[in-house]
């Protein structure tokens, strides 16, 4: 009899000695290190961003400290954010990618078994050629929401943008392949196609273009325009209110076979956003905080854009 005793008491001490060995480890949480304002890291300077302040807000929440594990992001056609994340996730880089943003297309079963890790700080040459085996990704509920947004020149500042059609007659830039540039191209069967000119992403300087009144207006992610004036205190160029109405939730992924970190992650997300942690944290850092909508995965963003304005 004491023995059938013993046995649920000695379960309940693994299980707190094991919860005690979790409590120490580092939330380890992979962050792009150029995104500003949601993550920054540069030497000699101190890492700043939403998400770098959300990441130790959620740490501190877990009562476990935080490891911020840094990594760069490519921008060209041989790159999968998609399969980059999962390699850091089931490489042990970390345990969660933050800012990640949830789309069906970014949260699909890999179709492939191994990838290649992005470059991160502590990268050797011979991690450089390694391929890892992945995982399945799995999203955290969702923390922010990240849209489109219209911004203005100094020439159309203080114009009424209520839809893209209210770009009609001004001068749009836009940055070829990009979603904007889908959007504006194909809004009411090509009515505003002699309206834009396109530049070349990475190359050409589009918000600066704005700021000189090159042009007009464009349609870009509001990260990017948040993240220029933050460095362009006495800008001219303005945002217009306006938000397309195709957006994407932007939150963690970790991998699937961790549920239970998932499940403490969420309720630590819940609380934060129950007591307006996330929006103060989203102010001081100087990003526009938009609470998450339905749909929490965006679904197949090209349909709805042809269907949609």
């Amino acid at each position: 009899m004491r023995a059938w005793l013993a046995a649920p008491a000695a379960v309940l001490l693994l299980t707190a000695a094991l919860t005690t060995a979790r409590a120490d480890d580092p939330l380890k949480v992979c962050l792009d290190e150029n995104l500003p304002p949601l993550s920054l890291h540069h030497r000699g300077k101190p890492d700043s961003g939403f998400d770098v302040a959300l990441a130790q807000a959620v740490a501190d929440q877990l009562g476990r400290p935080l490891r911020i594990q840094w990594f760069e992001s490519k921008l060209d056609e041989d790159s999968s954010p998609q399969l980059e994340a999962n390699a850091l996730l089931s490489d042990g880089r970390c345990s969660l990618v933050g800012g990640y943003p949830f789309t069906r297309d970014s949260l699909v079963v890999p179709g492939v078994k191994t990838a290649k890790p992005p470059g991160y700080e502590g990268i050797t040459p011979a991690d450089r050629k390694r391929r890892v085996p992945i995982g399945v990704l799995a999203p955290s509920r969702p923390y922010v929401y990240s849209p489109l947004t219209v911004v203005l020149g100094p020439k159309a500042r203080g114009r009424k943008i209520a839809g893209v059609g209210d770009l009609a007659g001004l001068r749009i830039a836009i940055e070829s392949g990009t979603l904007g540039d889908a959007i504006l191209m194909t809004f009411d069967k090509g009515r505003l196609i002699d309206d834009i000119t396109h530049l070349v992403p990475g190359r050409d300087d589009l918000l600066g273009a704005l700021e000189r009144g090159d042009f007009d207006a464009t349609v870009l992610d509001l990260r990017r325009y948040d993240a220029y004036r933050t460095t362009h205190a006495d800008t001219k160029v303005t945002a217009s209110g306006y938000y397309y109405p195709i957006g994407a939730n932007r939150g963690y992924v970790g991998l699937a076979s961790d549920p239970e970190l998932l499940v403490t992650v969420n309720k630590a997300l819940s609380e934060l956003q129950a007591k307006g942690t996330i929006a103060q944290l989203a102010q001081a850092a100087g990003f526009t905080y938009l609470p998450p909508r339905e749909p929490v995965i965006l679904g197949d963003v090209w349909s709805k854009i042809l269907g949609k304005e």
